[in-house]
């Protein structure tokens, strides 16, 4: 992978900042943030916002296209995309039809991230069964890869009405809806990515990022024996960038803990402890830091991974001043990115 090739991005779920008085945002309030963020990653030359969907009350963003819309209004060259679309509970016709429509609006800069979900909200929201967890991915994610050709479509399976040369409007000015696929760490998926010539994006939240070499290197070999395209992989991360490693340790942790304690609450997971934070960040998959502690550390796992974007999960949760987020879009842009680039292309040239 050519250094000056990788991509960067900036994901989150709408998690609720703090207002400057302390109190947390209104979930409007929150979405508004997120609109705020993402055009300054455009100003500073991030390429990439990937926004979350999520049905719960600590998440602001239930509909990723809607705010990817009001971005576009604001930016010029960023990539607009989901981090994931939960297409299992979802039709992909409409799917489909929403991020066309954005990549109308947005001239050309839609991307849409598929995945099952890892949070299961939007199955009893929307009338699904999670007993056809599987299926339901299996058959809707074979739907949407013939409505990416883009002309009429015949499709029959168990989990919607059958569609005979059904054409499906509006179409893509180039002809090609950018799909990734997110995949948490399973073979079986990453081979039905790779079936399809979709682009994988690997979800790495926890443990040393080298593990998943094997997955990268399964997709290409299966895209290989396929005869599909074996794109250039992306993988993301938490993480938080202040001026100092103390200062983005001591004020991502808050927030950190409460969501992962949180969620494991839901999980049968225990609270996770100071000593495991920063366990993760020393060597796992919280990028967490100051610009160059940062930089280098996405730098060994582009490098280990050779992957060709990273995206920095920048919020944790919430209990984080909307001011400290801002100044982390801002210091990805203007000071780690561009130090990853460097170390990449001196690790090229050794």
């Amino acid at each position: 992978m050519n250094p000056t090739d990788v991509q960067f991005g900036i994901e989150t779920f709408g998690d609720l900042p703090l207002h400057d008085t302390g109190e947390p945002m209104s979930h409007a309030a929150a979405l508004r943030q997120v609109v705020d963020e993402a055009a300054l990653a455009d100003q500073i030359g991030i390429d990439a916002v990937a926004l979350g969907e999520h049905h719960r009350p600590d998440f602001a963003i239930s509909s990723p296209e809607m705010v990817l819309a009001a971005i576009a209004s604001r930016t010029e060259r960023l990539s607009l995309g989901s981090a994931v679309t939960v297409l299992s509970s979802d039709d992909p016709v409409r799917v489909f039809q929403r991020f066309s429509t954005l990549d109308a609006v947005s001239n050309g800069r839609a991307e849409v991230i598929l995945g099952r979900g890892s949070f299961t909200e939007s199955f009893p929201l929307f009338g699904f069964d999670l007993a056809d967890y599987e299926v339901l991915f299996e058959e809707k994610l074979a739907l949407f890869a013939q409505l990416l050709t883009e002309r009429p479509v015949t499709w029959e399976g168990t989990t919607r009405p059958a569609l005979h040369q059904a054409d499906v409007y509006p179409k893509t000015d180039s002809g090609s809806l950018t799909t990734w696929v997110g995949v948490g760490g399973s073979p079986e998926s990453v081979i039905r990515t790779a079936r399809y010539g979709l682009r994988l994006m690997l979800a790495i939240i926890g443990g040393d990022p080298g593990r998943f070499a094997p997955y990268v290197d399964l997709y290409r070999r299966a895209a290989a024996q396929l005869g599909t395209t074996a794109h250039p992989v992306g993988m993301h991360s938490h993480g938080f960038i202040a001026p100092t490693d103390e200062e983005a340790r001591e004020s991502y942790f808050p927030g950190y803990k409460a969501m992962r304690d949180r969620i494991g609450a839901e999980r049968g997971w225990p609270p996770m402890t100071r000593a495991q934070y920063d366990d993760e960040i020393d060597f796992g998959s919280l990028y967490v830091g100051a610009p160059e502690t940062v930089a280098a550390k996405m730098a060994a796992a582009i490098g280990a991974l050779d992957v060709g974007r990273f995206d920095l999960v920048y919020t944790g949760g919430g209990a984080m001043p909307a001011s400290s987020r801002l100044r982390a879009v801002e210091l990805l842009g203007t000071a780690v990115i561009p130090r990853v680039r460097e170390i990449l292309a001196d690790g090229a040239t050794a």
